[in-house]
Formats: structure tokens, sequence, C-alpha cells
């Protein structure tokens, strides 16, 4: 989609998110992408613009006064559209679904500009539970094993150590300072700059130590991060995911589409199978809703056979 004019109550909504909420810059723009494909395509009905000239449409003169003409059929049509035209997923429906319910609730409940709320009603699209794709520990020691003694591979093993035992974000991997290491624990900003505070353990430090010994200067400005580039630059979450891909076709056993993300989730299914409770977890993965942690208590089939062979009501036949 191509850079457009904006209108202001859109322009408000997006500095409401940043400074109040305190949402990411990508959180941010992920919101303004679905409004203005929402605003355009209304718009574009109105005008009867043809569905494949709706990125033409000029949003910049809309005005609070339209918005409140706009109903909750409004809402239905455009993710009919959303569905059909573009076929979006439900998991990427939802996240629409959300960004419109988050702007009718900002402009009745916070600026008090609509009296009614059209997206009240919506509902979004079920998403059917998925088990995350995570690393067995054979997997997890091969992809750690591949990490070649080459230039910057203390670098690279510390921050895939840090992901396997921390299970921090990527973005939160990139976003650590030089500063947010004392002692044995590490700060890290999560989403909605949350502050947390997770303890290195023994494997961390070592990494730390021998990585500290090989690191690059930094050739920025601000606050010095810990995790630099060759080039002496803060990394790129894009950056780090290239090095994961890498050091995973070099794996003895490679898994498809290794992302950090999924090293994530490696570490948060490695600790709970060790005995982690949700609470915890939840404050080592910065959830801020445990229902969220709960996605990494599932247990794999085998495992279930096997409790249920083990019952001592089995040997009762």
């Amino acid at each position: 989609m191509k850079q457009t004019a904006l209108p202001k109550i859109l322009k408000d909504f997006l500095i409401y998110l940043t400074t109040i909420t305190g949402k990411s810059q990508r959180t941010r723009k992920e919101y303004e992408y679905d409004l203005v494909l929402f605003l355009r395509f209304i718009k574009g009905v109105q005008e009867d613009v043809l569905p494949a000239q709706i990125h033409m449409v000029d949003i910049s003169d809309i005005t609070i006064d339209w918005v409140r003409e706009l109903s909750l059929e409004d809402l239905y049509l455009f993710m009919e559209y959303c569905e059909v035209q573009r076929n979006n997923s439900a998991a990427a429906r939802a996240r629409k679904v959300a960004t419109l319910k988050a702007f009718f609730k900002y402009l009745k409940g916070k600026r008090r500009l609509i009296e009614e709320n059209p997206a009240e009603e919506l509902e979004s699209p079920k998403i059917g539970k998925r088990t995350p794709i995570y690393l067995n520990m054979d997997e997890a020691k091969a992809f750690l094993t591949a990490i070649q003694e080459q230039h910057y591979s203390t670098r690279d093993y510390c921050m895939m150590v840090f992901f396997l035992n921390l299970g921090i974000r990527v973005s939160e991997l990139c976003s650590l300072n030089n500063n947010s290491v004392q002692g044995r624990n590490l700060t890290v900003i999560g989403k909605g700059n949350k502050e947390r505070t997770v303890y290195l353990n023994d494997a961390c430090l070592a990494a730390l130590e021998r990585y500290l010994t090989e690191r690059h200067a930094f050739k920025g400005s601000g606050p010095e991060p810990l995790f630099v580039s060759q080039k002496g630059a803060r990394f790129a979450r894009q950056t780090v995911a290239k090095i994961v891909k890498q050091i995973n076709a070099q794996s003895e056993h490679k898994k498809d589409k290794l992302t950090p993300h999924k090293l994530r989730h490696t570490s948060a299914t490695m600790m709970y199978k060790a005995g982690a409770d949700i609470r915890s977890l939840q404050h080592i993965l910065g959830h801020s809703s445990v229902a969220t942690t709960q996605i990494y208590t599932h247990i794999e089939d085998e495992q279930i056979q096997e409790v249920l062979k083990n019952n001592p009501f089995n040997n009762i036949i």
C-alpha cells in the first residue's frame, strides 16, 4: 500500500497508541495499515471504486461526521472483502477486528466523538488452536553445535543461548543494552515498554563472557547495544532471523522454517516440561495474560499415552 495523507482522527489515534498505551512502532504501523485499508475500502464502496483500485482512494478528507455514519454492516462488508478478495486468514482478520475495536473504542470512550460504537458487537473469527512448533532437546543441541568456529561465532552462540534459556522475543534481544546486564540479572523491555527482570543462568553467563571478549565496538549513537553487528551497529530483527536461518541450514537436524520465535517456543516448552509453573513462565516470557502462556503447556500424544499406560488402574483387568 502506497503512502497516503491520513485524516486527523486517524493521526490522533496513532499518537494515542504510542504515547498513552505504549504500543511499539511496529504495532502502530500494523494498526495504521489496517485502518487505512478499512477507510479506503468503505469510501471506495461509497464512490463505486473497483476493488483493484481501492489503494488509490484518498482518505485525507475523512471527518468525524463521516465516521459517525458507519454501521456494523459496513464493518461486516469490510471483513468479507478481507476474506474473499484479499484471502486473509482467520488470524489476519482477527487482527483487523481488534484494530477496528480499538479505534472505535478510542473515538467513543476516550474522545467522546461518537455516540454509538459500531464495532462493539463485531465478532472476531474463530482461530483454531495451534500447537507451538519447537525443537526437541537433540535438535536444540544440534542447532547450537552448528554454530561453526568462525568470525563472530561467540556472538551468535550467545544470542542463541539467550533465546533458548530465557525465551526472550527477538525484538527484546535486539533492544538489549550493555547496562541491561547487572550481575546475574538481565533487564528486558517487552511489549508496551513493560520492564521485567530475568535471571541469567550459568549457560548464559558463560556464553556472554566469551562473547564480550570479542565484541565489536559500537559505532552508533545513543545507548550502547549489547549485541553488535560486524559493522558496529545494533541488530535489526530481520538480521537475527537470517542468522537463525543460516545456523539451522548447517544443523544436523534441520527444522523446517526455524525462526527466533520458534526458539522462544522451544525455551518455553522445555521449561514447562522441566517443571516450571505457569505463573513463573508467564513472568519469564513477559506475557500480560496467563492465557497466552498456556499455549506452551501442550503435552505430546506419546506422553499422554504413557501417563494412561502407567495409571495403576490399568493393571486391573
